[in-house]
């Protein structure tokens, strides 16, 4: 923050006392001129940095919100694909909600976090369970139980995963 300033820190004009004014005295003021001219573009910069902020991200939890119906329209979807004949006007409503919603997140900045095959990262991804059946590697996302969220550059919601783990060898030797 700028230093408070008292009269007791400036002395008299250098008109005030008949003279050009000592070089010294001039080069101070000059200096503190330069200084609070340095400050003030310092605080508008911050400022503007900040109203960037607050407008690319206002939506944080309207989109957190939204996940919500986002998941359960997949749930649904997920579920009506077995009974296919009887149910395909729910099926053709669903993925066209589905799509279009998928559209409007995508346009105001929230993308999807690709996790599935993916080395774990415990920035994107939440370890809800974890398998030694699978053909991946361990620490690779093998099951994407719900998937994660970004706004921008920031993480609303992380990945629900199961994590591939090695295959645990038995500790207790085998008995004859």
């Amino acid at each position: 923050m700028a230093e408070e300033t008292t009269d007791n820190d400036v002395g008299p004009p250098p008109a005030a006392n008949g003279s050009a004014g000592d070089p010294s005295e001039v080069a101070a003021l000059r200096d503190r001129l330069m200084r609070a001219l340095a400050e003030t573009e310092n605080i508008r910069r911050q400022a503007e940095r900040r109203a960037q902020d607050a407008h690319q991200y206002a939506i944080t939890s309207f989109a957190r919100e939204l996940l919500q119906v986002v998941d359960n329209l997949g749930r649904a979807l997920a579920a009506a694909e077995g009974d296919a004949g009887k149910v395909e006007g729910l099926i053709a409503g669903v993925s066209a909600t589905d799509r279009v919603l998928n559209q409007i997140l995508d346009r105001y900045g929230v993308k999807q976090v690709s996790a599935l095959h993916q080395p774990f990262d415990p920035g994107k991804h939440e370890a809800v369970m974890q398998t030694d059946q699978t053909d991946q590697p361990p620490g690779r996302v093998v099951q994407v139980l719900e998937p994660g969220y970004t706004l921008h550059d920031r993480l609303l919601r992380p990945a629900r995963v199961v994590v591939a783990k090695s295959p645990q060898t038995s500790a207790q030797p085998a008995e004859h």
